[in-house]
């Protein structure tokens, strides 16, 4: 005879996992971010089981910060896959080497490195082949393929999908809207069944030019309202300088906690450099 489940003990092991964890300890539930100030928002960085959109206008540097966070925590020891849309693996690990090199992507292609950053690009290159970060392409087709790929990273791990726009479907669907809808829930429900915290990049469909505040919304994110509903976490970017040139430092980024299902929202101060592709923590930035 089935005996159902005592409701019971999922409380008993939480309440045991809680007192288990010294105070001040980091929650084996969360990945941080490698930003100390979007951790510290966040409740020690992103949980498991978790959707966390990254959102942001064209040419905003949504992509590049997806592999900031994806290369920051791979650097920490976390499994980390990295998937796009965008760009082949090997152009994505050359952005990330320019990243964390602090060179730009054209001086690397060319040589154009002095003694200095010919020393610095070579140690960058050391840790991220150290790093536990793989790199795949999305080629479109079924969306069991992300599930394929996901399956290959361990548990407690951060996937990075780069973008929701470019993720196959996971059933034909006619309406651009609809098809975002599909695509979040589909990603959500990859997060749950492999225990992964899962980070997408997403467009704003439904920002509008010349409106008085230009910052991204929750209903700037389209999908019929779903992407805002069913993510756990929605980070969107705002840098002023692409809205009112001139009035704005040049790169100072503003990045929008807009939703966070289990704490509080607000923003978190970045700075971007967009010549090495590189977001920092303006309180906490990088050695």
């Amino acid at each position: 005879m089935r005996r159902d489940p005592d409701p019971a003990e999922p409380l008993e092991r939480l309440v045991a996992r809680v007192d288990a964890t010294p105070a001040g300890s980091p929650d084996p539930e969360t990945v941080p971010s490698g930003y100390p100030s979007i951790d510290r928002m966040l409740g020690g960085g992103l949980r498991r089981q978790d959707l966390i959109v990254l959102a942001g206008d064209v040419g905003s540097g949504k992509s590049a910060l997806a592999l900031g966070i994806a290369v920051r925590v791979a650097r920490v020891g976390t499994p980390v896959l990295f998937i796009s849309g965008e760009a082949e693996p090997d152009r994505i690990l050359e952005r990330a080497l320019a990243m964390e090199g602090r060179a730009s992507v054209d001086d690397l292609r060319q040589g154009r490195l002095n003694t200095g950053a010919r020393a610095t690009v070579g140690a960058a290159a050391v840790r991220l082949r150290d790093a536990p970060l793989a790199f795949r392409p999305m080629l479109g087709g079924r969306f069991a393929e992300l599930a394929e790929m996901i399956e290959m990273v361990p548990a407690r791990a951060l996937v990075v999908v780069d973008s929701m726009a470019l993720a196959p479907l996971p059933q034909p669907a006619a309406r651009a809207e609809e098809r975002t809808a599909l695509v979040a829930r589909a990603l959500k429900g990859l997060a749950l069944e492999r225990d992964v915290a899962l980070l997408v990049t997403a467009p704003l469909p439904g920002l509008r030019a010349g409106r008085s505040d230009p910052r991204p919304t929750l209903d700037d994110l389209g999908g019929m309202g779903s992407v805002k509903h069913i993510a756990d976490v929605v980070l969107a970017i705002y840098r002023e300088e692409m809205y009112r040139p001139g009035q704005g430092v040049e790169g100072a980024t503003e990045l929008i906690v807009a939703k966070n299902r289990t704490g509080a929202t607000g923003f978190v101060d970045l700075f971007f450099y967009p010549r090495w592709l590189r977001f920092e923590d303006l309180l906490d930035p990088a050695p």
